[in-house]
């Protein structure tokens, strides 16, 4: 369902879908963290606590204006929301990455309010929405004491890592999703043709075909997969071109090197050209997606490799 189509007790049930998964989700964290980050888990139960206290707004609400039945509507019912990676998943890490992520949670939760109010037609619901968003944006200022230290939220830095986040979110994300897809999936079509042939110039429009392909492939993926209004991703569009660039940008790196005529010399500029991909990759995702280098390069360099050398097998056989 979009988000366009609900209607008012739709936005109202919504929101207190969101309410409750979310303080269930803080509660979770708070847990997880307990043992070795006491202070966190204590400002993760804080903010559950309001959840609570928003959810019980919202069903009060919801019971004046229209009844006690509430509609089971959540978050995954609606296009645009991000779906949030279980505890499971999440519980080896240390409270900054909590952090990171309940701020992307309570970032998402305030675009919807934000939204939400100017769609809706009445005037205590309105209100009700509006209160809620300020909440949910000193919520991501709380998030910041999740580390066990004191940091500024002056306007000034709060403004920048608005701005960071979104950098991350409409561009980095998508270009490093492209980027990894075009430099891996296109190592062992490329190689197994160049082994396969020894024609540089038939390699050269095997790699092409499938640089451009997976471009056009990946870009419109990303284009389909959320508008992007409530997540923060930027237009859908736009996500597509930078994922679809560089996408082929990847791909192409090593694959104009078999423009040489001499095989082993194009095979060894390709192979340069592949080692310098997977590290700027790793170096990305260290960078910007609080991931350890070292723990980015042997993903990303061990996964290149297998595949660099699957293709150079089937060449060869």
């Amino acid at each position: 369902m979009r988000f366009s189509e609900l209607n008012d007790e739709q936005i109202v049930a919504l929101a207190i879908s969101l309410e409750e998964e979310d303080a269930r989700i803080y509660r979770d964290y708070a847990r997880a963290l307990e043992e070795h980050y006491p202070a966190s888990a204590k400002v993760l139960n804080e903010m559950a606590k309001e959840e609570d206290s928003h959810r019980q707004w919202l069903i009060d609400l919801h019971r004046e204006k229209f009844g006690d039945h509430i509609p089971l509507i959540r978050r995954q019912d609606i296009n645009g929301f991000v779906a949030h990676k279980p505890l499971w998943m999440v519980q080896s890490l240390g409270p900054e990455r909590v952090r990171k992520q309940v701020e992307e949670m309570e970032f998402e939760t305030r675009r919807f309010y934000e939204r939400a109010m100017v769609k809706t037609t009445d005037a205590a619901t309105r209100k009700l929405l509006g209160d809620l968003a300020q909440a949910e944006q000193t919520h991501e200022a709380l998030a910041d004491k999740l580390g066990e230290k004191i940091i500024s939220t002056s306007v000034e830095k709060a403004e920048a890592e608005t701005r960071r986040r979104l950098f991350v979110l409409q561009v980095v994300q998508p270009g490093l999703a492209g980027l990894m897809d075009g430099s891996v999936s296109t190592l062992a079509p490329i190689f197994a043709a160049a082994f396969a042939t020894g024609d540089t110039w038939a390699t050269f429009l095997v790699g092409l075909a499938a640089s451009l392909g997976a471009g056009i492939s990946m870009g419109f993926a990303e284009a389909l997969s959320d508008d992007g209004s409530l997540t923060g991703r930027g237009h859908p569009w736009m996500r597509g071109l930078i994922t679809g660039l560089m996408t082929a940008l990847g791909g192409l790196g090593h694959t104009l090197p078999f423009l040489i005529p001499h095989f082993w010399t194009a095979f060894a500029v390709a192979c340069l050209v592949v080692v310098v991909e997977l590290w700027a990759i790793a170096w990305v995702r260290a960078r910007y997606m609080d991931t350890r280098f070292l723990q980015a390069v042997f993903e990303v360099v061990i996964g290149g490799t297998i595949v660099f050398a699957v293709g150079i097998l089937i060449g060869s056989a």
